[in-house]
């Protein structure tokens, strides 16, 4: 009975995010354009990106080469010295033609909540398309619309390149689920806030 509780626990949580964001995943082709889409990092060891992050880059390319977004907010952990995620995924757009300009970096990106919280509050983002893993989405999407983004989300599906990755990624958001019932309703302060940024104004008005 006890075990039923505990599975019953760690499930809830997920399946409402999936249930409640159900109508603002969709399709490349679908989506709504608008000024922003946000890249969650995804890991980039050794300066690389992860594959996982491969395919939220090309997905964040694919969108803007589209002209459904007009700047890529790209958000990740710059939390040492020697590992900066951002940066990293800055240099593979613009290897692929993405403007410098048109990209904003978010180096205090730690986790998707802290992402959500600092594109609000220090880069003033109202409505996004949220770019990362089909897996990923119903929480980010969930977290992100929280603190007031009206956010959509694109999925990369990532079981054709990493189908064992996918899987434990999946049960990964199960407990990811519980972290994020706690940030809904504690809503408690991003690692690091700070001030006001205007990069995103300032993209905008960058040539592409």
């Amino acid at each position: 009975m006890l075990c039923a509780l505990g599975v019953y626990a760690l499930v809830l949580p997920l399946g409402w995010m999936y249930a409640g964001s159900a109508r603002y995943r969709v399709s490349p082709g679908n989506v709504r354009p608008t000024a922003v889409g946000i890249v969650f990092g995804a890991g980039a060891p050794q300066g690389h990106p992860s594959p996982m992050l491969v395919g939220r880059l090309e997905l964040a390319l694919d969108l803007y080469r589209r002209g459904k977004v007009e700047v890529l907010l790209v958000t990740g952990d710059n939390s040492r010295s020697h590992y900066n995620e951002p940066l990293v995924m800055r240099d593979y757009l613009i290897a692929r033609g993405v403007p410098s300009g048109r990209i904003v970096l978010d180096y205090a990106g730690f986790d998707t909540w802290d992402s959500c919280v600092r594109a609000k509050k220090i880069f003033g983002v109202d409505r996004a398309i949220l770019i990362t893993q089909r897996f990923h989405l119903p929480r980010a999407i969930t977290l992100c619309r929280s603190v007031g983004i009206d956010a959509w989300g694109v999925g990369d599906d990532s079981s054709p390149y990493a189908p064992i990755a996918t899987v434990i990624s999946y049960l990964r958001e199960l407990p990811a689920g519980l972290k994020a019932a706690y940030d809904l309703v504690a809503k408690p302060g991003p690692r690091f806030l700070g001030p006001r940024e205007p990069g995103i104004g300032h993209a905008l008005e960058t040539p592409r």
